[in-house]
């Protein structure tokens, strides 16, 4: 873990995080549909990259009761509200939270897991400069029949130049780029890795959806 990372998301998320998901519900669209479209198999394991408050974690794990839950974020500022929303909820006993860095984190050593069934990534890679490893380093640590589920901001090509424009000003504000090569590096990944991969965008580009998926081997 880089130090100078982790003190940098300590310093955005000190204060933000108490109202962190109050904030955030209206334009970080297409996180339900995201944990609806995990459907984990029975005892099954997804893991969240940037899992924040865990609010993402906790819808999870109440959909999907069955299966265990696990997430890592670099600002340990944001998992002391994790922590404390995970402790708070009914899921509590299948959910646990580590402090990683998202393009080098080792399974084994955070989790005793060699590899999960699932992996979600939410408005995550717009944040993160080396936002390309955190790919890599997710798709290589997916189970046989395993997937990677991603959303985040999209092109916005479709948006009206003003309202694009405005949007864009306003994310900076808060040091989110979105990466307008996004559906390109995710075929790349699928690619290196020999994984299958769909890609979208929603209403205006303003979303991007994208899965990678390792097909079951039945040889």
């Amino acid at each position: 873990m880089t130090d100078t990372a982790a003190i940098a998301m300590d310093a955005i998320y000190r204060r933000q995080r108490f109202i962190y998901d109050l904030t955030r519900r209206h334009y970080l669209i297409g996180r339900d549909q995201l944990i609806a479209d995990l459907a984990p198999p029975p005892d099954g394991s997804v893991l969240e990259i940037g899992c924040g408050t865990a609010r993402n974690l906790i819808c999870a794990a109440r959909r999907y009761p069955d299966a265990r839950f696990y997430g890592i974020d670099i600002s340990d500022e944001m998992l002391k509200t994790a922590r404390a929303s995970i402790a708070r909820s009914p899921a509590r006993g299948i959910i646990q939270v580590a402090q990683a860095d998202a393009t080098s984190f080792c399974l084994e050593r955070l989790f005793k897991l060699g590899s999960v069934d699932r992996i979600c990534i939410s408005y995550v890679l717009s944040m993160i400069p080396p936002w390309e490893a955190v790919l890599d380093a997710a798709a290589g640590k997916l189970s046989e029949g395993g997937s990677l589920h991603v959303v985040d901001f999209g092109t916005m090509t479709t948006m009206p130049d003003v309202a694009r424009r405005a949007m864009l000003a306003w994310l900076r504000r808060f040091s989110v780029t979105p990466r307008r090569d996004l559906k390109d590096v995710i075929y790349s990944v699928g690619a290196r890795h020999g994984l299958h991969v769909s890609f979208r965008e929603g209403q205006f580009g303003y979303a991007a959806h994208a899965s990678i998926e390792r097909k079951r081997n039945w040889t």
